[in-house]
């Protein structure tokens, strides 16, 4: 079974009088431990898939199992348990609190989660340790660079251990070097097992994944996949 199972799904959102389809028969199976990258121009639907797929939305009209979970089915209380247990999010803006440490910003999914004061620190540290962090833990969020600010939250999405880390143009406020090292941690996180997914307008930040799904008009007219040693 695959770790995403998307089945002719549709999105169709009424602006006034007119019903815009943003979504036109999606189907799509994504594995566990791919590296993915979702390409398209503006409007093409690659943000609303992105929606989908973090379960910030749910389809008009066909079927998204995550885990084997049928998502379309769920209330928004179980959407917001769902994301918190299986997806891990990186935005371009890094969407960090600014005058909290760096490891409070970590710990923030695990408060949501329930988790123990001292568990929530302990999975905080390894997580800030993993992406290279270690001696910035106790810093302000705005006390960091660009580059450190999203690799901040680059731990806070894994701090749950999730089953997708799913990033929406994540060097895309980011200088060419910062952006490198970046990709360079994503492409370490896919070869230790995370299913990555990347939604991205960037050719060479695309380079970087095994396969690349482009959305035209709410379709996908193209599927390519390629091996990693091509990438960058």
């Amino acid at each position: 079974m695959a770790l995403i199972e998307i089945r002719d799904v549709h999105k169709v959102y009424q602006v006034g009088s007119e019903a815009v389809r943003a979504l036109d028969g999606i189907d799509c199976d994504i594995d566990e431990s791919e590296y993915v990258a979702i390409m398209g121009a503006s409007g093409s639907g690659k943000s609303t898939l992105m929606n989908l797929l973090g379960c910030l939305d749910t389809p008009s009209s066909g079927h998204y199992r995550l885990n084997g979970t049928a998502v379309e089915s769920l209330s928004d209380e179980e959407l917001a348990q769902i994301r918190n247990r299986e997806i891990g999010f990186v935005f371009q803006t890094f969407n960090l609190l600014a005058r909290t440490t760096a490891l409070a910003n970590v710990e923030l999914p695990l408060v949501y989660a329930g988790v123990p004061r001292k568990e929530r620190h302990e999975r905080a540290k390894r997580a800030l340790e993993r992406v290279g962090l270690s001696d910035r833990i106790s810093h302000m969020s705005n006390e960091l660079s660009g580059g450190q600010r999203q690799r901040v939250a680059v731990a806070r999405a894994l701090v749950n251990d999730p089953s997708i880390v799913l990033a929406d143009e994540p060097t895309g406020n980011l200088d060419s070097r910062t952006s490198a090292e970046i990709m360079e941690l994503f492409d370490e996180l896919n070869a230790s097992g995370n299913t990555v997914i990347l939604v991205t307008h960037e050719d060479d930040i695309a380079l970087h994944a095994a396969r690349v799904l482009t959305l035209r008009d709410g379709k996908i007219m193209s599927d390519e996949r390629r091996e990693r040693d091509a990438a960058g």
